[in-house]
């Protein structure tokens, strides 16, 4: 059995006092601590980049401290409207399989972390599985804790047998940096991974539909010819070199310098889960199931586009 704690963060005096100071003051002053304790614990991160990539990072306490905090700071910058938590099975494990958006600033993801943990609660388990270098980051910490780790099968099917749900993108770095003008696109690349670990698991596919996010910058061109000119991929894992146009820098690399999101307006939703042993057989041909999950995708995605009014606005 999978337990949840934060020894290695205990074990640095200062996040313990912290974390006892949250434990006795009203919000939001606790969340504000808590968000303290969680950066004393990242401070040993620069030493130990591994801290939290597995299912050991989640910490329910600090999400409880900390999420009104960041409900009311994702809340006025994107205005999100969540539909459907209720197609989340809540309790047992769940592949909730979304499309992504944003660049390297994951704005549907705090989203949709926010008004999950908001529905079911802190303590019911839940992960983000995230490219390595996202999790490794000494300095994102808060994600870790807030369920992120690294991208794998391994790490998935641990999150099941500890009964969570498990949101994974399976177009990746592919999808959340292609152009503005395709946020409409479910764009998975073809990559079925997440069929063959829903059907060795024998867990649910919840899709999680989403549009916005691209709207957070003028994303240009993913710079895949780029990425191979320079041999982006052997350096980093990463396939792209994308260009997008955005606050305060204006041209960005790879999101780099940096860029502060425009703050579009954020929908998400979620829809009824697929069982894909009842819905194809116990040997279903993975063509035909990808399709079909991408194609109810694309259906959801297609209506929210045609909802919005304005780019940005909503």
């Amino acid at each position: 059995m999978v337990t949840e704690t934060a020894s290695r963060g205990r074990s640095i005096p200062s996040r313990s006092i912290l974390r006892q100071l949250a434990r006795r003051v009203p919000a939001p002053l606790d969340g504000l601590l808590e968000f303290g304790a969680g950066a004393v614990s990242d401070a040993r991160g620069v030493l130990d980049t591994l801290h939290g990539v597995g299912v050991e990072g989640r910490d329910p306490e600090y999400i409880r401290r900390t999420l009104p905090l960041l409900r009311t700071l994702v809340t006025a910058y994107f205005r999100p409207e969540v539909r459907g938590l209720d197609n989340i099975p809540p309790e047992g494990p769940a592949l909730l399989v979304g499309n992504h958006s944003g660049g390297l600033y994951i704005a549907d993801t705090f989203v949709f972390a926010c008004a999950f943990y908001e529905h079911f609660g802190p303590d019911r388990r839940f992960h983000q599985l995230a490219h390595d270098v996202a999790v490794r980051v000494p300095w994102l910490g808060s994600l870790r804790r807030y369920g992120t780790m690294a991208a794998s099968h391994e790490n998935a099917k641990a999150a099941f047998a500890a009964d969570a749900a498990v949101l994974v993108y399976p177009g990746g770095d592919y999808e959340t940096f292609r152009p503005s003008w395709q946020s409409a696109d479910i764009t998975f690349g073809h990559r079925e991974g997440f069929l063959r670990l829903a059907l060795d698991t024998k867990v649910p596919i919840v899709p999680v539909v989403s549009v916005g996010g691209q709207e957070t910058a003028l994303f240009l061109t993913r710079g895949e010819r780029l990425a191979r000119l320079l041999h982006f991929e052997k350096l980093t894992r990463i396939k792209v070199l994308p260009i997008s146009f955005g606050p305060p820098f204006g041209l960005n690399v790879l999101d780099l310098p940096g860029r502060l999101p425009l703050p579009a307006k954020i929908t998400i939703s979620v829809l009824p889960p697929i069982d894909l042993a009842a819905t194809f057989g116990d040997d279903p041909d993975l063509d035909e199931a990808y399709d079909y999950v991408t194609g109810e995708m694309q259906r959801e995605l297609t209506a929210l586009q045609q909802a919005r009014t304005l780019p940005i606005l909503g």
